[in-house]
Parts: C-alpha cells; structure tokens; sequence
C-alpha cells in the first residue's frame, strides 16, 4: 500500500530531517487540492488571448537591433538559418513547457512544475531565480523606452521635462521619469483584470507586428528594384563559417526568451489542456516566422560588413532614399517595448502567489482581489520594485541575469518531463486534518491484507490434508510472481531515477568541458569523453525501458503529450546547460549572490512555514478515497 510519512515528525531535530524538507513535493492541483482556501483567478483567457501575451512578450525592440550585430559579427547572410536553428532549440523547450502546463495548469509556471516533479530546494530556487528575472527584465525594459520615444518627437531630447531623463550631479544618477510613468501605467492595467490588460497588449503587439510586416512587404520591393545586393559578394553564403552561424544561433536565440510568460497565465485559461498548447505553440511559430522573413529582407538589401550595428533596419531603408521609413521602425520599436514591458510584469505577481500559497512567502502576496480575481498585492508590489529600479539605476550592464533565470527554468521543465514520464511521485501530500481518514483508510486497507493473508494460510493445511499437493506449487507461484512484479516496478523506478540523474551529469561535463578553453587538454578531453558516455548511456538506457503507467493519470489528462521522449528533454537541457555555461563569470557572479540571498530566505522563512511542513504522505492510489471518507464523515 505504501508508507505513510509525517514530513514534519519523520527525521525533526536531525540534520537528515533538515535535508529532507528539500525534497518534498506537492501535489497537483485539482479539485480536491483546491481546498486549501484559497481564491483562484478568473478563468478568461482563450488561444487569442495567450497568443498576444506570447507574442507580445517574445518580440522586443532587440530585433531591431540585433539582425546587424550578429549578422555583422557572426551569421552574415546567413543569418535567416541562424534565426530557424534558434527557433527550433527554443521550440524543445515550448514542448516541454506545453505537456507541463496542460498537465499543472496553476499559477507558478516552471516554479511550480519543479514543485510537483523535482522538490522543495530547487523549486524555490527557480522560483527566486524568476523574481530577479522579471525584475531586471521589465526595468531594463522600461528604460529603454524613453530613448526610442524622444526619437518620434524629432531626437534624444525632445521630450517633456516631466518625462526626459535627468542627471543628478551629487548622486552622480541619471534618473528616468518616463520609464518610472510607464511601469506604474501597466502595473494599474494589470490590476484591472487579466482580460483587459491582455487586450491592451493585443493592441500594442499589433502595432509591433504591422511595423514588421511594413519592413517585410517594403524591404521586399526594394530588395527586388535592386537586386538583392546584400547576397551578391564573393564570401558567399556564410562568410565565417558555419561554425559562425551556430554562433549567430545562440545569441539570437535569447530573442525566444518569452513565449513561457503563456504558461504563467495557465490557472486563468477557460480551457488550459486545449488552449495552452495552442497558445505556446502558436505565439511561438509567429515570432520565428517574422524573425526569419525580417533577416531575409535586410540582409540583402545591404552587404553584412555595412551594416549599422546600432539601427540596421533603419540604415538600410535609408542607404535605398526612405529616410521617412525610421518613423515607423520607431514606432515598432515603441510598442515592441510598451508589450515586453507587459509581458515582463505579468507573470512575477502570480509567481509570487504560488510560492505564498505554498507557505515559501508571506501570504500578503497570495491575496487575490474578489472583484478583479487578479492577485492585486503582487502586483502592485512587482510594480513598485520594477519603477523604483527604471527610475534610479541603468540596469543594462544586468541584463545577462535575466538569462540565467529564463535557462534555469527552460532545464528543469525538461527535467521535470523526463521525470514525469519514468519516475512520476507515487505519493501524494495531504494535510494533517485529515488524518482520521487517512487512519481509516489505512486500517482498512490492513485490514484487507491480513485477512487475505489469514485465509491463505488456513487453505494450505486443508489443502496438504487432501493430499493435493499440486496445488501448493500454483499458490506460492502466483504470491511470487505478484512479488516479482512489485520488484520489478520498483527496480524500474530506481534505475530511471539514477539515469535521470547521471545524464544530466553528463550533459554539464560535456558543455562544461567543450565550453571552457582554459582547462588542462587532459582534464577538458577526459570530461567531454565521461560526459559524452553518460549522457549517450543515460539516452540508450531510457529509451529503451519502459516509461511509468502511471505518467497517463498524473495530473489533468486529456493535454499535449511531448513528443520524442526521451530525446527531446534531454536536447534541450543540452543545449540549455550549454547557453547558461557561456553567460559569463561577471554574470554568474552576480546571479550567485542572489541566489546566496534566496537560499537565507528560504531556511530562515520558507522551511519552516511551507505548507508541507504538517504534511502526510499517502499513496496518490488511495488520495480519492480519503478526500471522500473525509467528505463523508463531514456530512
């Protein structure tokens, strides 16, 4: 039947208890979790809607700019490929991210898919990882507005005083009024309701796209009057090489970063195992195809080597006599930005909410407003943080940190796959109150193995009496066979678990290895070759044993399956492992102390008031039953 475990008396006042608290995991949410208490957010979202988040938080302003500084430094005219690959790797995860979020679909994204699959530690450290992500991200994005904004108005010091950028000598702060103004006028959109402010963002991410499109269907014309000069030069194709594309592939590949804002909103979907995969799915096609159509076009309108750096669609319209064309490049840029910004902000109240559900945070960030069923503490308080950060600090030099959380979470939603599929949690957490039931359930089901016990040892004598001795061999070869069964499902478990595990191993060796040049030749070959083996060996391994039945009725049935497990998963954290390896030392540096601060947090606060603390542990087999006996003893 299983063993029941206080997750609060088992192991207290020893070091393996504190430990133990890592690894505890929660339950999916469905009907008979939800009765915690707590208000849930209104479900008004359909595919349009999570298409526009998608969209709208994916493309930024950055494509504007980065279609010449890696087709400049990296791709050249090959950039188009460079843009596909990206798509491609950034899709391993969408799949990922698709099964997850159909399956869970509650507040807290890969916080709280790493909650159900993995534990506690990691689940709070992406968690925490996420809070810094959107933090920097929407201030970073906030303060390059006003820039873009003052171009419209005819230059860099066009706007308002009210709104322009001011220096304050004794500080030595450049502070930034308009980007400040902007977060406090989403922040107050977000607090009106999830539906409204998903239409404002549709608005704002349309104008984006027809900007685009105005680049595509002009470029296009110009392209075709002057015969494509862009792809007429004697290095050819790809002048640096195609190790220079795959270089190309991964910097443009942080311009997917966004399309998991989707998986965010899953608790406030109408309909989130059709429609989520839909929306990810969808949002993310759109923004590869407009990245790829946008690099066809002005590559070939001007040579890679010519290009401006700094505003290559705008220099290029210019180089064929449309200077007027920067207008409307600055006007998607504008609203590429306004929609990041959104998209930035969005999801970090309802992160906040699942881990203050979850007892990791204060519960003033679990509040969600009756009226608007948004969480509108959160929200605010993402919103105040966010301001504070545009208004004071250029926190471009950050934007790096931001990465590290997205990559984070892109890896342990693939993990939590693999996880998913061969070893998914065979126990379930139940709170304490209801422990006459579980007591009652237990008793009964002891009850039905010691008297199944007791009656097949009073057949054997019987049986011997009557000299039928061959019915003796028939008995003990079922009892053994069912054991064998048990054994062999548990032998199972352990071996996927201990794969699971030594393939990721591999794959950081290996990314390590092939990624840092500096290392002895010895030692950098000797990694490659053990973490190519472990992570070749964990491939075979888990393709070719059986993945658990049990994976068909974890969680809600009925969503997206992923595809090509368990190849799939396990590219992706590749390719994830290998992006975070390359972010550099200054980033990692930083990232490292606030994670040092979030690991304070979490044993000072989150340990000791997670809702798991009083939690009892029961084989998810028998979770229905209990609820139903506790429903029943109610009434």
């Amino acid at each position: 039947m299983g063993v029941l475990v206080d997750s609060k008396n088992e192991g207290s006042g020893s070091s393996w208890g504190g430990l133990k608290s890592l690894i505890r995991r929660k339950q999916v949410d469905s009907a008979n979790s939800k009765r915690s208490g707590h208000h849930q957010l209104a479900k008004e979202l359909t595919v349009p809607h999570l298409i526009a988040i998608g969209v709208g938080s994916t493309i930024g302003a950055g494509v504007y700019i980065l279609v010449g500084t890696v087709a400049r430094e990296h791709s050249g005219p090959a950039l188009t490929i460079s843009f596909l690959i990206a798509g491609i790797a950034a899709a391993l995860s969408a799949f990922c991210y698709a099964e997850l979020a159909s399956r869970c679909p509650s507040a807290g994204s890969a916080y709280h898919y790493s909650y159900i699959c993995v534990g506690e530690g990691v689940a709070w450290l992406i968690g925490w990882a996420l809070i810094l992500e959107y933090t920097i991200g929407g201030a970073a994005v906030a303060r390059g507005i006003s820039p873009n904004l003052a171009l419209l108005f005819g230059g860099e010091n066009s706007l308002p005083i009210f709104l322009a950028r001011q220096h304050i000598p004794g500080l030595d702060v450049v502070v930034d009024p308009c980007a400040a103004l902007l977060v406090f006028i989403v922040t107050g959109l977000l607090c009106v309701g999830i539906k409204e402010s998903t239409v404002a963002q549709g608005i704002v991410t349309t104008a984006n796209v027809c900007a685009m499109i105005f680049v595509i269907v002009a470029g296009s014309y110009l392209g075709y009057k002057t015969g494509w000069p862009g792809y007429e030069l004697p290095t050819g194709y790809f002048p640096f090489g195609v190790d220079g594309m795959l270089a190309g592939s991964a910097t443009v590949f942080f311009s997917y970063i966004g399309f998991d804002s989707v998986a965010s909103t899953a608790e406030e979907v109408k309909n989130p195992q059709r429609d989520l995969p839909l929306g990810i799915a969808t949002a993310l096609s759109i923004c590869c195809g407009l990245y790829m159509l946008v690099s066809i076009v002005i590559v070939g309108l001007v040579p890679y080597y010519a290009m401006d750096p700094d505003t290559p669609i705008s220099s290029a319209f210019s180089s064929h006599g449309m200077q007027w064309a920067a207008y409307i490049i600055t006007v998607g840029a504008v609203t590429a930005l306004c929609s990041t910004l959104m998209g930035s902000i969005l999801p970090q109240p309802r992160i906040l909410m699942a881990m203050a559900r979850d007892g990791l945070l204060p519960s003033f960030f679990s509040d969600v407003n009756k009226r608007s069923q948004v969480p509108v503490k959160s929200t605010l308080a993402t919103g105040l943080v966010a301001a504070t950060l545009s208004f004071f600090m250029d926190v471009s030099e950050l934007a790096g940190m931001v990465s590290v959380g997205t990559l984070l979470a892109f890896t342990m939603v693939a993990i939590s796959v693999l996880i998913l599929r061969y070893v998914p949690p065979d126990e379930v957490p139940l709170p304490s109150s209801l422990q006459e039931s579980i007591d009652s359930v237990t008793l009964r089901y002891s009850g039905e193995t010691l008297e199944s016990s007791t009656s097949g040892d009073s057949s054997k004598p019987l049986l011997i009496n009557k000299n039928v001795a061959v019915d003796c061999p028939i008995i003990e070869k079922q009892e053994a066979e069912a054991s064998c069964t048990n054994l062999s499902e548990e032998n199972r478990r352990k071996i996927a678990g201990w794969t699971i595990m030594l393939t990721c191993v591999g794959a950081f060796s290996l990314t390590f290895a092939a990624s840092n040049l500096w290392l002895p030749s010895l030692l950098r070959f000797t990694l490659c070759g053990v973490g190519g083996i472990l992570l070749l060996s964990g491939l075979a391994v888990l393709t070719f044993i059986d993945q658990d039945d049990a994976r068909h009725k974890f969680g809600h049935t009925g969503g997206f399956i992923c595809p090509f497990v368990p190849l799939l998963p396990i590219a992706c954290i590749l390719i994830n492992l290998y992006l975070l390896i390359n972010l550099g030392a200054a980033t990692w540096a930083r990232v490292s102390i606030w994670l040092l601060l979030g690991v304070f947090v979490y044993v000072f606060y989150g340990r000791t008031h997670s809702s798991l603390l009083d939690a009892v542990y029961v084989p998810a087999a028998h979770a229905d039953e209990i609820y139903r006996s506790s429903g029943d003893a109610l009434a």
